[in-house]
């Protein structure tokens, strides 16, 4: 002290010093409120403490104004003016990190404990500093230095615990990844980045994780972010590229990840996803062609072959399901191409080519209520002329399938001529006659009967062009004055086979004495006799005369 002479309202520092003595004086000249310091009077430099500390001073203010900009230009003058000042730097930390931007915080708050190691304020913002930009184990030794130096300090206790909180996520995390849970991954992420908010790491873990649960438009914010503070970031760039090639935009994905082997030629996952980006596009162009030729085996192979590369890439895979679909459709496996169908709707429940491509192989197949849920999805989602005219002839069939099916009655397909009817009809109405099955139980001859009338209902309805016209538009026969309960198959079968008329086969039918067969107790027979009656009879059921 007796070093330091008063001179015009000044302090003045005499004689010859080395580096770290000068330190030492700045320290004293601090510690006594002195205003001003110098270097042996021969050397005549001044070091302004009064102007720096007015800097200082001006930031504080700012800083307690919340305006952090200007507090960061006051404490960078500071500094400038006295840069071996560990406050200044330890304020100018606090300061950029209230403006986020803690790795230039980090590098203040390193210099401040540099300066000073016994700066608790300084240890406490490099810790804190590392602890956001995901460093726990650093920002553990700072905070452990901080407890070494007042172990009171219950801002450093607690700090230290936020950074075991930090490890204890990191750790779930990484088994959760092994394990696929990506949810569980993606909640542990978001817990760290509450004590850790600029760390890229978990970010671009969550992003990732996000991707792999077709999050996308997420993934895609917290990548883009990050690329917007360093373009070169190869993890985001990789992730950017994962997005796209999981929306099935494979040819930007590829620009991506290629871009990230630029950035890291180490990078395993960029290269990986590269690679399979690159071989998917080529199967499915190689699938698409073969299906263009006509040559459905070999796309079928190649769809299957497309599926196999990556299970994770749920929108094109649900692509190359329904394409398979068609395929199948085409070679005519209509379960196996609704299996492929139903795949791609479980992949990806908004792919309308998938629904249409259900329904009609429903539709074909006969499931009509299973093909109006499909269309009646299709149509909800976009309300298209089309798309309600394919609802509306599902909606038909459907209704049409409830009736009887009296082509199925008959055993003849919906386009069959008038002449296929006919023999149809004499096949059936005479399979089912009820004297044929006199000898049968009670329940089978009503089964019998039952089936005697629906044939020759069908008949009657079929063999009517007009009637047939409207049955087969899904009308409602009786609506249009068709009433089937008035309907007598027997008068069919005398018309049909043009023999003695008035029979009727309604009652019980009974054995007749005579033994040729079974006949109805109400025979009544308009001409020819009974006999002559009976033989006709006879030979249209095909007994011996």
């Amino acid at each position: 002290e007796d070093r330091w002479e008063k001179r015009e309202g000044f302090n003045f520092f005499r004689g010859k010093l080395c580096f770290q003595e000068l330190l030492r004086a700045q320290m004293l000249s601090r510690d006594q409120n002195l205003s001003w310091c110098s270097i042996p009077l021969k050397c005549g430099v001044l070091l302004p403490f009064r102007e720096a500390e007015s800097f200082k001073e001006q930031g504080n203010a700012y800083y307690a104004k919340k305006d952090y900009n200007e507090a960061y230009n006051y404490y960078t003058k500071a500094i400038d003016t006295c840069p071996n000042n560990a406050s200044y730097y330890g304020n100018r930390a606090a300061t950029l990190m209230m403006l986020g931007r803690f790795r230039e915080a980090l590098g203040d708050a390193q210099q401040s404990v540099r300066l000073d190691d016994s700066f608790v304020r300084g240890h406490l913002r490099e810790g804190k500093c590392h602890l956001s930009l995901g460093n726990a184990m650093a920002a553990s030794r700072c905070f452990q230095r901080v407890l070494e130096l007042d172990h009171k300090n219950t801002q450093a206790q607690q700090e230290l615990k936020n950074a075991s909180t930090v490890l204890e996520y990191e750790k779930i995390a990484e088994v959760d990844f092994e394990k696929r849970d990506f949810r569980k991954v993606v909640f542990c992420m978001d817990r760290a980045l509450e004590f850790a908010p600029a760390c890229h790491r978990f970010k671009i873990l969550k992003a990732e994780c996000l991707a792999l649960l077709g999050r996308y438009p997420e993934a895609q914010s917290v990548a883009s972010d990050i690329l917007r503070m360093d373009s070169t970031n190869a993890d985001a760039l990789y992730v950017r590229g994962l997005c796209l090639y999981y929306e099935d935009c494979i040819e930007k994905a590829v620009q991506f990840f290629v871009q990230a082997l630029r950035m890291a030629p180490d990078h395993e996952k960029a290269c990986l996803a590269c690679r399979n980006a690159k071989a998917l596009k080529a199967k499915k162009e190689d699938g698409n062609k073969a299906f263009k030729e006509g040559n459905y085996k070999l796309a079928y192979e190649l769809y299957t072959e497309a599926l196999g590369i990556d299970p994770n890439n749920i929108k094109t895979n649900a692509k190359l399901y329904c394409n398979r679909g068609t395929v199948n459709s085409k070679l005519r496996k209509l379960e196996e191409a609704i299996d492929d169908c139903t795949n791609a709707v479980k992949l990806d429940d908004t792919y309308i080519k998938a629904y249409l491509r259900r329904a009609q192989c429903y539709m074909d197949t006969e499931q009509y209520e299973d093909a109006v849920r499909d269309y009646e999805k299709v149509y909800q989602t976009e309300k298209t002329k089309e798309h309600k005219q394919l609802l509306k002839n599902a909606q038909v069939e459907l209704k049409k399938s409830k009736r009887k099916d009296y082509y199925k009655i008959l055993g003849v397909d919906k386009n069959a001529s008038e002449d296929e009817i006919k023999k149809a009809y004499r096949k059936r109405a005479l399979m089912h006659h009820p004297d044929r099955h006199s000898g049968a139980s009670a329940e089978v001859q009503k089964e019998e009967e039952k089936k005697f009338k629906e044939v020759g209902e069908a008949f009657t309805i079929l063999s009517d062009p007009k009637k047939k016209a409207r049955y087969d538009s899904g009308q409602d026969l009786e609506e249009d004055g068709l009433n089937m309960g008035d309907f007598d198959a027997n008068n069919i079968f005398k018309a049909f086979f043009g023999g003695p008329g008035g029979f009727s086969f309604e009652g019980r039918w009974k054995c007749s004495p005579a033994g040729f067969g079974n006949v109805s107790t109400q025979i009544a027979w308009e001409a020819g006799g009974v006999c002559q009656g009976m033989c006709w009879w006879r030979r249209v059921l095909g007994f011996a005369t």
